[in-house]
C-alpha cells in the first residue's frame, strides 16, 4: 500500500499538481540537487519562507566552501501549503527528481505522510520543524530524521510551567485538530496534570477561521486565567486579539508555532504577555554569530526555523563528506555514528532520528518582541 501511495503521487507530481520551483533534472557530473520542502503559500507561509531562507543560504555557504564532494548544490524549493495531500504529492515529485536530501517539511500533519513516501524511496529527510513525537516514534524509515524538539519535550516544559505558576487558577485547553496542534495542547495538558493542577475546559477550534468570538465568550463566562493553544501563530493572534476586544486579561500560552514576528503583526499590542515554548534561541549560539550577521547583512531577521533549516542541511552534507557518497545507505549510517557541528550546536542523532539538543525554554511576547524567561 506505501508503494502504490508513492506511485500515485509520482504521478500526481509528473502531472504538475504540485508546486515546486528551481528543479532540475537531478544531480550531473557537477551539481547535487538539495530540497526544502514547507508551506510556502496559505496562513502559514512566513513559516515556509523562514525554510526557503534557511536552504538558500546554506547552499550559498556551502557551495562557496567548495560544495559537497567537490559537487556545486542546487535548491529545490517545494511548496505544501501545510496540506497533507499536496506534501505527499511534492514528496513523490521530488523523489521522482532524485533529490538525495529533502529538510522539511514544516506541519507535522504533512510531515508525517510525505515521510512515507521519502521512507519508501530511501530519500532522506530531516524536519527542521515538525515536532509531533509519531514522525520518528512511528518512523516511516531509517531515513527520517529532524534536527527539532518534540512535543512531549516542550509539552512537559509548558504543562509543568502552568501547573507552578497558574496555581489554582482556571486553564483551558484548545487545540486546532491538527497532528501538531492537538498533540502538543494533549502533551501539555498530560504534564500539567500530573503536577497536580486540573483544567476546566477543553475545547477543539478549526484551523483557518476568522471568527473566534464563540470560544472567547465561552472562556469569558469560565473565567479561565489561561488558555493554551494548540495551533499556529494565526489563529493564536486571532484569539488573543478577539479576547482583549472582550476586555479580558487571559493569558494566551502556545507553543514553538508562535515564534514568527507575524505573530505581532497580528495582535499588536493584545499580544503583550503571551507566553509560548522553543528551544534555546538559536540565535545566541556562538556557533551562529557570523552566519546571522551574514542573514542580517541581507535584511532577514534568522528566527523560528530559518538557523534549524540551515543545521538540518549542514548535518546532511557533514554526513555526505564524512561517507564518501550521497547514496541513502552510506549517508545514513554517517548521519548514525557522527556528532554535526552545526550552527544550532553539536548534536548527535538518537536511535529514532532524534537530535541531542538542549531542553526548551519558556518565552514571554513583550513589545513586539520575545525573550526567553525563567521557568
Amino acid at each position: 500500500m506505501r508503494r502504490l501511495t508513492w506511485i500515485i503521487a509520482t504521478l500526481a507530481a509528473l502531472a504538475g499538481l504540485t508546486a515546486l520551483t528551481g528543479c532540475g533534472d537531478g544531480s550531473d557530473d557537477n551539481t547535487i540537487p538539495v530540497a526544502t520542502v514547507g508551506p510556502l503559500t496559505g496562513q502559514y507561509a512566513s513559516n515556509g519562507q523562514q525554510m526557503k531562507q534557511g536552504a538558500t543560504l546554506v547552499v550559498e555557504d556551502l557551495n562557496a566552501a567548495g560544495g559537497v564532494l567537490g559537487k556545486q548544490l542546487k535548491l529545490e524549493i517545494g511548496d505544501d501549503a501545510c496540506d497533507p495531500k499536496q506534501a505527499v504529492a511534492v514528496a513523490g515529485q521530488m523523489v521522482g527528481e532524485g533529490v538525495p536530501l529533502v529538510a522539511g517539511h514544516f506541519c507535522s500533519g504533512s510531515s508525517i505522510p510525505a515521510s512515507q513516501i521519502y521512507g519508501d524511496a530511501d530519500t532522506v529527510m530531516i524536519s527542521p520543524a515538525s515536532t509531533n513525537p509519531a514522525l520518528t516514534d512511528d518512523r516511516a524509515g531509517p531515513n527520517i530524521y529532524r534536527v527539532c524538539g518534540r512535543d512531549d519535550q516542550q509539552g512537559k516544559v509548558a504543562g509543568e510551567y502552568i501547573a507552578k505558576h497558574f496555581a489554582g487558577k482556571n486553564i483551558a485547553f484548545v487545540h486546532d485538530k491538527t497532528a501538531y496542534g492537538k498533540g502538543l495542547a494533549d502533551e501539555t495538558k498530560k504534564a500539567m496534570n500530573a503536577a497536580g493542577l486540573q483544567e476546566k475546559l477543553y475545547e477543539a477550534i478549526s484551523a483557518g477561521e476568522k471568527d473566534y468570538s464563540a470560544l472567547v465568550s465561552k472562556l469569558k463566562r469560565n473565567d479561565i486565567d489561561l488558555i493554551f493553544l494548540g495551533g499556529y501563530h494565526t489563529e493564536a493572534g486571532l484569539i488573543a486579539r478577539q479576547m482583549r476586544g472582550q476586555g479580558m486579561d487571559t493569558v494566551l500560552m502556545g507553543g514553538d508555532a508562535l515564534v514568527n514576528q507575524e505573530y505581532w503583526s497580528i495582535t499588536g499590542k493584545a499580544g503583550e504577555g503571551t507566553l509560548m515554548t522553543f528551544s534555546p534561541d538559536p540565535r545566541k549560539n556562538p556557533a551562529a554569530k557570523d552566519v546571522v550577521a551574514r542573514f542580517e547583512a541581507k535584511g532577514i531577521e534568522p528566527e523560528g526555523y530559518v538557523l534549524y533549516t540551515y543545521a538540518a542541511m549542514q548535518a546532511w552534507a557533514q554526513a555526505a563528506e564524512k561517507a564518501g557518497s550521497t547514496a541513502s545507505s552510506d549517508v545514513i549510517k554517517a548521519l548514525n555514528d557522527t556528532e554535526f557541528d552545526t550552527v544550532i550546536g553539536k548534536f548527535r542523532f538518537n536511535e529514532k532520528g532524534d537530535p541531542s539538543l538542549p531542553p526548551y525554554a519558556v518565552y514571554r511576547w513583550h513589545d513586539g518582541d520575545y525573550a526567553e524567561i525563567e521557568k
